[in-house]
């Protein structure tokens, strides 16, 4: 019976060793590294942000944030831990090894008349005949007996002395580490066991496999059901105008599987009426255009009419069951629209270039929809080329506002942004009307706003210039400043009512040709992840050039400190196209912020391929200013046509702007002003 007891515990411990092992170091990691976390408040602290009450730490959020699966793993390991070792104590006190002194209470080598002084004391305490209790006769039976037993006998005495057991030399004994009832299995127990062990190691893992094919068959990685990236991909098309995206954004197959209630019919029949003015609706036909809207699939009508109410400030009207509708709708709408612009920068032509006007129509449509602005605000208007949609991302501005604003002679959002802050602070309060603590409002939003520059070159690596064929890389640095000193921020979305990151594409396009050379998702959350990357792709490049270990270790310390600082690297190849002057932008769009986009212009000149394989000289690539004027600092400059893409600001806008700065093929530009797309007639 003690070695089956002994075996159990030592499973136990086994179990115990088992869990512990990466339990503990891991917990110490976790703990470190929340010590060593700053607690920085990186979201808007402007009213609305406040009101909306997605950032309140309430007792219910904290314990939602510390509740995720890994929090809530750790903590039951923990708890098994603890209960594996008060039981493995509390088995070890039960088994007792049989030391016969101990037991009769006397010290090693006491005399045969001590022993039975206390064998005779013992007995008058746990004797049958003088303690009725069970436990008292047990321990009589089984421990004072046996003991005295062991040591009035001569050879049992010197047995225990010599080898320290009554019955003289044991052999080795070994416990295994299984549960005791695997050591005492019979036929039924054994048939039990096996349908357990089939029931576990087979059909579990098996049904398991099973539910996550099923799932994987029907949703990518990014959680968005196949059917909706085939239906994305069937509608995309290379000349889809920014006012039509939304047509294609609501035919995803989450919206699609939406209930359609007929109790929703009146709310969505007052929501029309509400935002008719934004459904692109012909107003000489109204009648036959009402009608067509109201034929289309239930689902997709529904959908749009929440999007709108979202867009234009009418959620508030909505009934409770379209109300939880509209969460899940948006709740859905930034994964669908990271994958729809995916779609549309897929290579498709035939030189595997994606299409460019779909896909800033896309990141268009999602930041109007994490500000919740208006699209018809987009429209230009007044002399401003921009419209009135970066505006009305502030708290607490109307299109009034704006107008007053205008009237002294703020034109851009940019212009709003560069005044000082005591003058815009009076044009608020006594021009626009608005109070102090609304002011305040609006400046705390402004320093969040994020500003970005692009320093960017493309290259044949090891070579001095590009001929047609070379697989050309191009090397970005993205820098991003705000005036708060946040690199990681949170977007002021007051109306948005779950968290939303930013994100920023970067494009290398020919707008000419509305084709995307090379794109990539750039995101300043993860400042770890950015300094691995950065680190290896340095790394990689300085050896592949043969740079000596000193000077590789001098190019990583420098991209280093540039993430560090607010940078972000982007590489990306590219094959060269044909032979002559090719006119690109990079164009950096924000997913989140109206008018923080930038674009920075740039001249690559591709060589006819030399056999000899000497290589030309790469003519001078650097933006283009906005006014179509270029810097006369060489001659070879004058070779190229300068190239104004349908995506260019108005020049009114373009005159106001500085120029960008051009370096042995380096095209650097900071700019804060946003990017419009091609607008319908």
């Amino acid at each position: 019976m003690a070695a089956a007891e002994e075996n159990s515990s030592l499973f136990l411990i086994f179990i115990l060793t088992m869990i512990a092992l990466p339990l503990v170091p891991y917990t110490i990691m976790r703990l470190c590294r929340a010590a060593t976390v700053k607690a920085k408040t990186i979201h808007c602290r402007c009213s609305g942000c406040h009101r909306s009450g997605k950032y309140r730490k309430s007792i219910y959020k904290r314990i939602s944030n510390f509740s995720t699966c890994s929090n809530l793993t750790i903590l039951l390991l923990w708890i098994v831990m603890i209960f594996l070792v008060y039981y493995i104590k509390h088995v070890s006190r039960e088994v007792q090894v049989f030391e016969p002194y101990s037991i009769l209470g006397l010290e090693p080598g006491a005399s045969e008349s001590d022993i039975k002084k206390s064998y005779r004391r013992l007995s008058i305490q746990y004797h049958p005949d003088k303690n009725p209790d069970p436990e008292a006769h047990k321990y009589f039976v089984e421990f004072i007996s046996k003991a005295y037993q062991a040591l009035t006998d001569p050879v049992s005495r010197e047995n225990y002395e010599k080898y320290g057991h009554p019955d003289g030399r044991q052999g080795l004994q070994m416990g295994i580490a299984l549960p005791k009832f695997l050591l005492n299995m019979d036929g039924a127990s054994g048939g039990i066991m096996l349908l357990g062990i089939v029931g576990l190691c087979i059909l579990l893992p098996l049904m398991i496999a099973v539910i996550y094919l099923s799932r994987s068959s029907k949703y990518t990685g990014n959680y968005v059901m196949h059917q909706t990236l085939s239906t994305y991909y069937y509608f995309m098309k290379p000349s889809l105008a920014p006012s039509k995206v939304m047509d294609v954004f609501i035919k995803a197959a989450e919206y699609m599987e939406m209930p359609v209630r007929r109790s929703d019919d009146e709310p969505l029949q007052k929501l029309f009426v509400a935002v008719r003015s934004e459904l692109n609706l012909d107003l000489k036909n109204i009648r036959t255009e009402q009608a067509k809207f109201w034929k289309q699939h239930p689902s997709l009508v529904k959908m749009e009419l929440l999007i709108q109410a979202h867009l234009t400030g009418e959620s508030f009207a909505l009934t409770p069951a379209l109300l939880k509708d509209y969460r899940h709708m948006l709740e859905l709408a930034p994964r669908l629209l990271d994958e729809l612009v995916k779609i549309a920068l897929l290579p498709r032509s035939p030189h595997g270039f994606g299409w460019l006007r779909p896909a800033i129509g896309v990141i268009e449509l999602s930041q109007n929809i994490i500000q919740a602005v208006p699209l018809s605000a987009r429209k230009p208007s007044g002399g401003n080329s921009e419209g009135i949609a970066p505006f009305l991302q502030l708290p607490h501005f109307t299109e009034a506002i704006v107008k007053k604003i205008a009237r002294k002679k703020i034109r851009s959002f940019q212009e709003f942004c560069d005044m000082p802050v005591e003058e815009r602070a009076t044009l608020l309060t006594q021009v626009a009307g608005i109070s102090d603590e609304d002011a305040q409002d609006v400046e705390l939003v402004l320093e969040m706003i994020p500003s970005i520059e692009v320093d960017i070159k493309c290259e044949t690596e090891g070579e001095e210039g590009i001929q047609e064929g070379d697989v050309v890389t191009m090397y970005a640095w993205v820098s991003l400043h705000r005036r708060n000193g946040l690199t990681a921020a949170l977007p002021h979305a007051p109306s948005f009512p779950f968290h939303k990151e930013e994100n920023f594409w970067l494009l290398l396009a020919d707008a000419a040709s509305n084709e995307v050379w090379l794109s990539q998702k750039v995101s300043f959350m993860d400042e770890t992840t950015a300094i691995t990357a950065a680190s290896k792709a340095i790394q990689e490049t300085q050896e592949a050039l043969g740079a000596s270990a000193k000077e590789i270790g001098i190019a990583v310390r420098e991209a280093v400190d540039r993430v560090k600082k607010g940078s972000r690297l982007v590489m990306g190849k590219f094959q060269a196209p044909a032979e002559g002057n090719h006119n690109l932008t990079s164009f950096c769009l924000c997913d989140a912020w109206i008018g923080c986009d930038t674009k920075t212009s740039l001249k690559l000149k591709v060589l006819k391929r030399s056999r000899a394989g000497t290589r030309g000289h790469v003519a001078e690539e650097g933006p283009v200013t906005e006014d179509g004027i270029e810097e006369e600092e060489e001659e070879e400059e004058e070779e190229y046509d300068d190239y104004e893409s349908e995506y260019s600001d108005d020049e009114e806008d373009e005159k106001s702007k500085g120029k960008g700065k051009v370096a042995n093929g380096v095209a650097h530009q900071k700019a804060n002003s946003d990017i419009e797309s091609g607008s319908d007639d």
